[in-house]
């Protein structure tokens, strides 16, 4: 073992009380993730007991360089990558004078799931997070021949072998590591298109689903760079007859899970084809080259509903109709959207938009 892989695995909590917090944050693009790190006296597990923090926005796109501290606020996990005591905090940013930036998308969020009828209504979500490894020097999917293409889809979804998986260490290391930090991550397997893989957080209630994915994301980044692999959240990589990558959002609320639910579950699916412009517009930048009525996508234009039918934009499962109650698929958000953005939306206009 080398002298760098000894000091990587150093176990503080042999010789010091301290620990590490790495403060991660969403930057100014909307989907780049920064971080820092910063030593504490000692374990910390509540979020309150965290000390508050700025950066220099003017670096990261978020703030003018004449004003450009944000305070942080908190939400700890444990660090899969020091382990011990140390851990990763998830924070939302606003400017010194206390107003959330623009690309805090938390803070509305948290205002729509605080609201007494939301959280009556206890939401439920279970995200799936698609995203494609692309080899680092040529930005061409893992596994992939340079500038050229593998046979057509059909064995690469849930395929195994050296010629259908590409980067399952990757992908396995970030499952376990996922677990390890503590939430709810539920599964993962690879996709249609090869090199693309797909994880899924929940089921996790209310705001508590977005905090989880964007924490997951960060995991995923972090394992990508040490492998030397990019990862693209793009909901539409490689143009042609390939699948794009999407967020497919699961979702129920109380009324929705109690017998008649399934009526519950119609309404609210009429709510937001009402909506559904709206809806596209924050689902995700470019997923118009994914939602074109192929690839297992509805065409964007309309909101097409049906049970079991996953070229749909809205999908109920048959257990569903079957029992008469559960939950739906909203399979309309892409790969990059912002998960504040689509469960909030989501919540709000099926629960409190009044048509």
């Amino acid at each position: 073992m080398s002298l760098l892989s000894d000091l990587i695995n150093l176990n503080l909590s042999d010789i010091t009380d301290k620990v590490i917090a790495e403060y991660i944050w969403v930057g100014g693009s909307g989907m780049d993730m920064r971080s820092k790190a910063r030593t504490l006296p000692g374990p910390v597990r509540d979020p309150s007991g965290l000390p508050k923090w700025n950066y220099d926005g003017s670096s990261t796109g978020q703030a003018p360089g004449e004003d450009s501290e944000v305070i942080y606020i908190h939400k700890p996990f444990q660090d899969p990558f020091r382990r011990g005591s140390n851990i990763l905090v998830m924070c939302d940013a606003y400017t010194p004078a206390g107003e959330p930036i623009p690309t805090n998308k938390r803070n509305n969020a948290a205002k729509i799931f605080g609201h007494p009828d939301v959280a009556a209504e206890e939401p439920w979500y279970g995200i799936k997070q698609e995203y494609t490894l692309l080899q680092k020097d040529v930005q061409w999917p893992l596994g992939w021949p340079l500038g050229g293409f593998l046979g057509h889809k059909g064995p690469y979804y849930c395929g195994t072998g050296a010629n259908k998986a590409f980067g399952r260490d990757i992908v396995d290391s970030h499952y376990k590591a996922c677990i390890y930090a503590g939430f709810n991550i539920s599964g993962m397997n690879p996709e249609v298109m090869p090199g693309q893989w797909e994880f899924q957080v929940g089921p996790s209630i209310g705001i508590s689903a977005a905090d989880e994915l964007w924490e997951a994301r960060y995991i995923l980044e972090r394992i990508s760079e040490i492998a030397g692999v990019v990862l693209s959240f793009d909901p539409k990589p490689i143009p042609g007859d390939w699948n794009g990558a999407g967020a497919h959002t699961n979702y129920s609320t109380k009324s929705m899970r109690d017998d008649g639910g399934y009526e519950v579950i119609k309404a609210a699916i009429a709510k937001l084809e009402k909506r559904h412009k709206e809806h596209i517009a924050a689902y995700g930048e470019g997923n118009e080259r994914r939602l074109t009525g192929h690839d297992e996508t509805a065409d964007m234009n309309s909101l097409l509903w049906g049970v079991a039918n996953r070229g749909a934009s809205v999908r109920v499962g048959r257990d569903t109709e079957k029992a008469g109650k559960g939950y739906f698929e909203d399979r309309r958000p892409a790969s990059n959207m912002d998960p504040y953005v689509v469960t909030s939306m989501i919540a709000d206009t099926t629960i409190l938009w009044k048509p």
